[in-house]
């Protein structure tokens, strides 16, 4: 397993938020964490990512306790692209995607040309290559979104966390940023894993490899798309009626309300 999670629960003050989640993510996974807002799936990205720890359980990451992970360690494994992040206002979007470089150099080390090289790709590949020179506080939220993926992958870390990755993003970028999501995640899948957290469950649906439908806290169904998103689950955790049918390309479940 990359990622091992054991009885892990979080709670905010009294309120539990993760509640004894047993789980883990196998190398070449494309998993996608769905369920009603307040249900758990941001709150357990950041717990994977090490931006929260748990309050009670354990995360193994590569076999490695996560909270006994260097912060070097850590941004080596694991990217995060987390929600309408606070970004600095002030900061180029080319100065900004090279940040992604900093867990592979050393104490006093430059970036080298292959750096420069690796940065520049994400920057093409995330088409933000017109903005690179204007600044963060400059662009739109959708343009952002596109910034902070493309400095994960600048990272290119095997771990892949992504919350929301297709908010504030029309309907053509929804569909151009979760190909680049799926094909950067083929890259890597032999030995990485990219989780999302997501709300759309036909994208969802589309690009994922494995479905985690929370409730509350806890994993109320883990599958395929086929399995997971039937009406039964849906009515169930959502509390609405829908129609679900074949996409006719790729086969997955299509939700209709």
């Amino acid at each position: 397993m990359v990622i091992n999670l054991h009885n892990v629960s979080f709670k905010y003050g009294n309120m539990n938020v993760i509640q004894e989640i047993t789980t883990g993510f196998k190398p070449g996974e494309l998993v996608s964490l769905v369920g009603p807002n307040g249900a758990g799936k941001t709150t357990l990205l950041k717990l994977l990512s090490g931006t929260l720890k748990p309050s009670s359980g354990e995360i193994y990451i590569y076999d490695q306790l996560s909270y006994d992970l260097t912060p070097k360690n850590r941004a080596i494994w694991v990217s995060m692209v987390p929600q309408n992040p606070k970004l600095p206002d002030e900061i180029s979007i080319s100065d900004f995607v090279m940040l992604g470089r900093n867990p592979h150099l050393g104490l006093l080390q430059w970036e080298s040309k292959e750096d420069f090289n690796i940065a520049r790709e994400s920057i093409f590949l995330t088409e933000i290559d017109y903005l690179s020179k204007r600044k963060l506080g400059e662009i739109s939220g959708g343009e952002k979104q596109r910034a902070m993926l493309a400095l994960a992958i600048t990272q290119q870390s095997p771990i892949m966390l992504l919350d929301e990755p297709t908010s504030n993003l029309d309907i053509s970028h929804q569909m151009k940023v979760m190909k680049i999501i799926k094909k950067i995640h083929e890259q890597k899948s032999e030995f990485g894993v990219t989780v999302l957290a997501i709300h759309d469950l036909n994208i969802a649906a589309q690009f994922s490899d494995r479905i985690l439908l929370f409730s509350k806290g806890s994993i109320a169904a883990d599958g395929t798309p086929k399995e997971v998103l039937t009406k039964n689950n849906i009515k169930s955790i959502y509390g609405s009626e829908v129609t679900i049918i074949t996409h006719p390309e790729h086969g997955t479940p299509v939700i209709l309300p």
